[in-house]
């Protein structure tokens, strides 16, 4: 569904990603694991045109789409849960949820949406008119879950997804993920916590300052000695 190639994404003069190739088959869930600043956040950003490579291509279910509006890759079927939750703080659950309304053709196709998202995040139906920024982690990471969901993906992107959770909240966050993958949305995981992203993937790339240096099932990369050294301690 989604195949990076060649790519080389510059910050000014920091070469960032540097002949970047990586895919995501449809049904997956495919992680990309790194330290901070390997480039895992540029890789997200490249995707959904927050950060346009200076060659190479990035491609949505065989169409390019790197010089595409992020509004537009959206709408193509691709979804994004940013790092940090970035859920919009001072308005509603609803409101938050309701903001991909521009991509439903009508009110009942949204409702449905809506009442999917609340049957897999139940604790957002009971907040529904709370305002996003008085949550706690946990449910301002549900609410950016379901806000992606919202917009109706056929495959989701997930940017540190447990980044500031408790382990009980990491666990359940983790197990969401199984269950949207199960209910037929392909995901692309980027993590730290290696030990929990390789447990629930298929596949894995490990990025070290902007190059992919490993590349493997989440299997054979929880007993590679690279990875167990630097990421699952010793």
């Amino acid at each position: 569904m989604l195949q990076i190639v060649n790519v080389n994404t510059y910050y000014g003069p920091s070469h960032v990603l540097q002949n970047l190739s990586l895919e995501v088959k449809k049904g997956e869930i495919v992680c990309l694991l790194g330290a901070n600043a390997a480039g895992k956040t540029t890789t997200m950003k490249t995707i959904f045109g927050l950060a346009r490579p200076r060659s190479g291509s990035v491609l949505f279910e065989s169409k390019p789409i790197e010089r595409k509006l992020t509004g537009d890759i959206v709408s193509s079927g691709l979804a994004l849960v940013p790092e940090g939750r970035r859920v919009f703080s001072r308005m509603s659950v609803l409101e938050n949820l309701e903001m991909v309304a521009y991509t439903r053709q009508s009110k009942a196709q949204l409702r449905a949406d809506l009442d999917r998202v609340c049957q897999i995040f139940p604790r957002l139906k009971e907040r529904l008119k709370q305002s996003a920024g008085t949550m706690s982690g946990g449910e301002q990471q549900m609410l950016a879950m379901a806000r992606a969901l919202m917009s109706h993906p056929s495959m989701i992107c997930m940017d540190e997804p447990s980044m500031g959770l408790s382990p009980i909240l990491v666990e359940t966050v983790f197990s969401t993920i199984k269950r949207i993958r199960d209910e037929g949305v392909t995901v692309f995981l980027v993590e730290q916590n290696a030990s929990m992203a390789l447990s629930l993937a298929d596949r894995g790339y490990v990025l070290q300052t902007g190059k992919i240096v490993l590349r493997d099932t989440a299997r054979n990369l929880l007993t590679n000695d690279l990875v167990r050294q630097a990421y699952l301690g010793g």
